[in-house]
């Protein structure tokens, strides 16, 4: 009987023993792990999220913390890396977005950063011009649905998804930074209809790695068995085979140039990779503001409104219920709204009782700003009256400015090309605004 171990993933079958990531016995200890890794970031959950919106904890101040999820990680990493690649075993894995990462800072050495898949080992395999290196230049993008395309190999994990189908859901697809055609490496069990991967077997050495879509309705002893039938029938497979080490001491005719060829390209496609990710982020964070004009959840109208505001001038700090902004004009609690009809008026009644706490116990800011985004899917320019008559009334009345996000986004995007004192004027008009804000005609 092989052993089993279901590791943070509710698998109800007697040849599986289920345990929690951290305090599971050693992933090479048995033949198959099987991972949901949804959870696991919950164990730095405690640590507050920064203004990129990620968890930051630093080695020196979080009573080892960091110091305690790094060394977990890089032992589950080995572990792993020993059963796939010594002891020529499965590891499946559901397959879940990165999830909001934990970011470990030190004094005395380089940050770290963590996710939920952090733990998974490297492999790099090369074919003639491509090169496969995983996980290092993979990516777990989020993407949701139920259009799954069984892509008929003979793998025993598409006979489980084939059993499965109904209950899966698609969550996230992998993509390669370097558009790597993983066909050539790697065996795909499922896409979705535009292509995404959504289900794949990696090899790794005598060993695979199987990362498959979450099911949603299955109950837990279906799934398991299904699951447990797959791993039986993958490790009676024979295995992927690879060269022995030795072999590197014969070599063919117009092997070592070939070989510094390879090694040439794969240095530049690192740099590549490195060039790619960095202009990733500057894409990203140069693009981030846009999200004011359709997001709906506050943390991602509070980042771009920051970021909006920064570039009008202001200083930003994000609190929970909003920005606190300042500047030399003066200074204004700013709260967001976002709602795929007209802003009714619960946010302005969130942001009255925040400015009364502030005026009657004598505190700052004692401005208003109300930031709404009504018909959020509607083109802005498209959008009628974004707000109820009632938040109308309201915010003429206590004083606030009560702006579109629309307008926010177009004064944001007018500083870019404007100096200090159209600036400054466009600070000055949103905080003696009181009522409706109205953006300047050109």
């Amino acid at each position: 009987m092989r052993h089993l171990l279901a590791v943070e993933w509710m698998l109800a079958h007697e040849a599986l023993a289920r345990e929690g990531f951290f305090d599971a016995p050693s992933f090479s200890s048995v033949d198959a792990v099987l991972v949901d890794p949804l959870s696991i970031p919950s164990h730095w959950a405690t640590v507050g999220i920064d203004g990129s919106g990620d968890r930051r904890t630093h080695r020196g101040h979080d009573l080892g913390l960091g110091r305690a999820v790094s060394s977990a990680m890089a032992r589950r990493r080995r572990e792993a890396s020993d059963l796939l690649l010594k002891a020529g075993g499965t590891l499946v894995c559901r397959l879940r977005p990165h999830g909001r990462a934990l970011h470990i800072l030190s004094d005395d050495g380089p940050s770290e950063r963590i996710d939920r898949y952090s733990w998974l080992p490297s492999v790099s395999h090369v074919d003639r011009q491509y090169h496969l290196s995983f996980p290092a230049n993979s990516r777990f993008v989020p993407r949701r649905g139920t259009d799954i395309r069984l892509a008929g190999t003979d793998s025993p994990f598409e006979e489980f998804l084939n059993r499965m189908i109904g209950t899966l859901q698609y969550e996230a697809v992998y993509q390669d930074l370097l558009e790597t055609p993983i066909e050539h490496f790697a065996t795909v069990l499922a896409r979705n209809r535009i292509g995404d991967v959504i289900a794949v077997e990696i090899p790794y050495g005598e060993g695979r790695l199987v990362l498959l879509p979450p099911t949603c309705g299955a109950s837990p002893a279906s799934e398991a068995t299904a699951l447990v039938e797959a791993v039986m029938k993958g490790c009676s497979r024979t295995g992927f085979e690879g060269a022995p080490d030795w072999i590197g001491s014969y070599e063919t005719a117009g092997e070592p140039a070939l070989r510094d060829e390879l090694a040439s390209l794969t240095s530049r496609r690192d740099k590549l990779s490195d060039k790619i990710e960095e202009t990733r982020k500057r894409y990203d964070s140069a693009t981030l503001m846009k999200r004011l004009l359709f997001a709906q959840s506050q943390g991602a109208l509070r980042q771009a409104g920051e970021d909006a505001c920064r570039a009008l001038g202001f200083e930003a700090e994000q609190h929970r219920d909003g920005l606190l902004i300042r500047s030399l004009e003066g200074d204004a609690w700013m709260m967001f709204a976002a709602s795929d009809s007209a802003v009714d008026v619960q946010p302005y009644r969130r942001l009255l009782g925040f400015i009364d706490r502030a005026r009657t116990e004598n505190t700052d800011p004692k401005k208003g700003i109300l930031v709404v985004s009504g018909f959020r899917h509607l083109d802005p320019r498209q959008r009628s009256t974004e707000y109820t008559d009632a938040v109308r009334r309201g915010c003429k009345s206590q004083g606030f400015c009560l702006m579109t996000s629309y307008d926010l986004f177009r004064l944001a995007i007018q500083a870019g090309d404007s100096d200090r004192r159209v600036c400054a004027a466009s600070r000055r008009k949103i905080l003696e605004t009181d009522g409706v804000y109205k953006f300047p005609k050109s």
